[in-house]
């Protein structure tokens, strides 16, 4: 594997880890019964913790985006 894209692949992984643990914890949560059920909670609560976290953060990083290109150069 080509060395420059590991760190891409890496991102890539990282990028579906939340939403997979989140499909992860409602398979669990549809095939198991009573209190097996406990131990899949917490992986859908971190799995969507997660999945906002990384929304606000693209949400504020976009503003600041935004707000400097209509700053314009600064000289």
């Amino acid at each position: 594997m080509n060395v420059r894209r590991t760190p891409r692949v890496l991102a890539a992984l990282l990028a579906l880890s939340a939403p997979l643990l989140i499909l992860l914890a409602l398979l669990v949560l549809l095939t198991r019964q009573g209190a097996d059920r406990l131990p899949a909670i917490p992986a859908l609560v971190i799995g969507c913790g997660l999945l906002g976290t990384s929304a606000l953060r693209r949400r504020r990083r976009r503003a600041e985006l935004l707000r400097a290109l209509r700053q314009g150069p600064q000289a």
